[in-house]
């Protein structure tokens, strides 16, 4: 009589272990989206929280956030659930709320003295708030499309917008008019600021290309594009202290340096492998003016870029 627990095992000697399968055997099948691999980017880190403060106050994504210049405890945010708030670092959920946005506040910009906020929105419109009472000054109209950013000018109440409409446009937020418009752009104005100095204006936009202009003439000075410049849209840009230099980024991962004077790319970084979403400069301990140290930012992860050896040379 044949013993099939002895047969088993002398099969299993004979195959030295290994196992065949056929459709047969198949139990059944569960659909597998790429979506739902494991990537080593997405593994958990228990990290410490060593946060000072968490605000609540917001029901959708934040798309900016800014720090008041004279009070770094006065922190402003604005998000996609069309709401932006002004509160204090250290006072709970207490918030200002900034009302009156019809789509979502996408920019947000103190004044360099403080006393006044600038919530720029999708619906095109800009709002600005005193500080001190809290109360609506005055709404900035015009564009014919969203804000995608906005900046004070260095010594007064000027402010300066980038819009989905491929303009820049300028009004004085202490009289609630309107100043000029900077038209040549073939797309959206994604970026865009006053040199320190205030005698000149850099805007980037996603048709890549960076282009200078006289902010009381309306002239554009220089546009920059083509090799070696950007090959897609820019994303950002930071103007060195001494008015000279524009750092700017783009969706192709690159860093490139501008003489703002010249109109000439002076320096074209190591790029990364992502959109540069975030610039920002501050003056290297070299002597020389045409130095800085800045940093990237990529997706999560930023990185330094060091110049301080004095490499731009004479630009």
């Amino acid at each position: 009589m044949t013993n099939p627990v002895q047969d088993f095992h002398e099969e299993e000697e004979d195959d030295q272990g290994e196992v065949y399968l056929d459709e047969a055997d198949i139990i059944g099948e569960v659909d597998v989206d790429d979506e739902d691999l494991p990537d080593a980017d997405d593994e958990i880190i228990d990290e410490p929280d060593d946060s000072m403060h968490i605000f609540t106050g917001h029901t959708g994504e934040l798309y900016t956030v800014v720090c008041s210049p004279t009070d770094p405890t006065l922190v402003a945010t604005g998000g996609g659930d069309d709401r932006g708030f002004l509160w204090k670092i250290g006072q709970g959920d207490w918030a200002f709320e900034l009302q009156g946005h019809k789509d979502s506040v996408s920019s947000l910009a103190f004044s360099t003295d403080g006393q006044l906020l600038a919530s720029g929105s999708l619906d095109g419109i800009i709002q600005i708030w005193d500080i001190t009472s809290g109360n609506l000054k005055c709404t900035l109209e015009g564009p014919g499309g969203g804000i995608e950013s906005v900046r004070w000018h260095p010594r007064g109440h000027l402010v300066l917008a980038g819009t989905e409409d491929s303009m820049a446009w300028m009004w004085n937020a202490d009289k609630g008019s309107y100043l000029n418009s900077f038209s040549g752009h073939g797309s959206s104005v994604s970026c865009g600021d006053f040199t320190p100095h205030g005698k000149t204006i850099c805007t980037g936009s996603a048709d890549a290309t960076l282009r200078i202009w006289n902010p009381k003439s309306g002239e554009n000075i220089h546009v920059v594009q083509g090799h070696p410049y950007h090959t897609a849209g820019l994303t950002c840009l930071a103007i060195s202290s001494d008015s000279t230099l524009a750092v700017t980024g783009g969706e192709d991962g690159s860093i490139h340096v501008v003489n703002i004077v010249t109109g000439k790319v002076v320096s074209s970084l190591p790029s990364h492998s992502d959109s540069v979403e975030c610039i920002e400069l501050a003056p290297s301990k070299c002597k020389s003016n045409f130095n800085y140290e800045f940093s990237s930012f990529k997706g999560k992860r930023p990185s330094m870029e060091d110049y301080s050896s004095c490499s731009f040379g004479n630009v």
